[in-house]
C-alpha cells in the first residue's frame, strides 16, 4: 500500500462488531505467546476481546506497507511503555522506519500510521465524568478557564476533545504522563483545527505540530497529533477496517488538494 511521507493513515475499527469465530481464532494464531499471556491476564472477556483485535488490527495493517506477514511483527516498549517496531522477524530493513501509535476504547480502535516521524492517537468514549474538577486537576488554567464558560452539554463535548488532544500529543512524544498535562495547552477557538501552546520547561516547539480532531461515531472522539518536519500540514486519510476481513471507503480527515489526493488503496 502506498504511503508518502506527506501522509498519514489512520485505521479504526469496532471491535464489538467482530464475533466471528473463525475470525477470532485467525486473529489469536497472529499472536504470539508473550501476547497470549497478556490477553489471558484479563479478568473479563470483554476486555480479552478488545485487546485480541488491537493486536490484530495493529499486525495487519503493518503489513499493508511492508512485505512482513502479520504474525511475524515484533514490538518493543520503550521506558515509558510506548512500543514500537522492533526488528521483524523477516522483511526488508524499511520496515523498522514505519510508525505507529494506537488507541482503544469501548468500541472503538485507532491506529495510525506514517514514515519517519512522531505521530499519537487517542480515542475516547463520552462519558459523565467530565467535570470542571476533574479538569483543574489535570489540566492547564486557559483550558480550566474556556471549560468554565461553557453549559453542561457543550462543556462535556469539551472536556473529551482537549484530554484527546492532551493524549494524542503525550502519546506522540512516546512519554506519556511524564509529561504533566498543566505545562501545554489547546486553543479550540483559534481557527478550524486545534492549536497548542507549549510551557517552554517541555523544551519543544509548538510550530513543529498538527493536530487533528475527529467524532468518528457519536459515541467517540478521537484526536491526532503529527509531528512536521518544517513542512506544510501532511494530508490524514481515515479508512474503517475489519482486520483480514475487508474495508471502508476510505475519507479524508485533511488533504490539502483534496481533489487529486491518491487514496488509501
Amino acid at each position: 500500500m502506498d504511503l508518502s511521507q506527506r501522509q498519514v493513515h489512520l485505521w479504526l475499527t469496532d471491535p464489538l462488531a467482530i464475533g466471528d469465530a473463525g475470525l477470532l481464532a485467525a486473529y489469536a494464531g497472529l499472536l504470539t505467546d508473550g501476547e497470549q499471556a497478556r490477553r489471558a491476564r484479563y479478568r473479563f472477556e470483554r476486555d480479552r476481546h478488545t485487546f485480541l483485535v488491537t493486536r490484530a488490527l495493529v499486525r495487519t495493517v503493518l503489513s499493508r506497507y511492508c512485505d512482513v506477514r502479520p504474525a511475524d511483527w515484533r514490538f518493543v516498549d520503550n521506558e515509558y511503555g510506548r512500543p514500537a517496531i522492533a526488528e521483524p522477524v523477516v522483511g526488508p530493513p524499511p520496515s523498522s522506519n514505519l510508525c505507529f501509535n494506537l488507541s482503544h476504547t469501548d468500541g472503538l480502535i485507532a491506529c495510525a500510521v506514517a514514515w519517519d516521524r512522531e505521530i499519537g492517537v487517542d480515542v475516547e468514549r463520552v462519558g459523565d465524568r467530565a467535570t470542571v474538577a476533574i479538569a483543574e486537576d489535570f489540566f492547564a488554567e486557559p483550558e480550566v478557564a474556556a471549560l468554565r464558560k461553557l453549559a453542561e452539554p457543550e462543556r462535556i463535548q469539551q472536556f473529551h476533545a482537549i484530554w484527546t488532544l492532551k493524549e494524542s500529543y503525550i502519546k506522540a512524544r512516546g512519554m506519556g504522563l511524564a509529561i504533566p498535562l498543566d505545562q501545554f495547552w489547546f486553543d479550540l477557538d483559534r481557527g478550524p483545527q486545534p492549536t497548542i501552546e507549549i510551557d517552554s520547561r517541555l523544551d519543544d516547539s509548538a510550530e513543529t505540530w498538527q493536530f487533528e480532531r475527529q467524532r468518528p461515531t457519536s459515541d467517540h472522539h478521537l484526536a491526532l497529533a503529527i509531528r512536521r518536519q518544517g513542512e506544510p500540514d501532511l494530508s490524514v486519510a481515515k479508512r474503517h477496517t475489519v482486520p483480514l476481513a475487508g474495508d471502508s471507503e476510505p475519507s479524508w480527515l485533511r488533504s490539502p488538494q483534496a481533489s487529486v489526493a491518491p487514496e488509501v488503496d
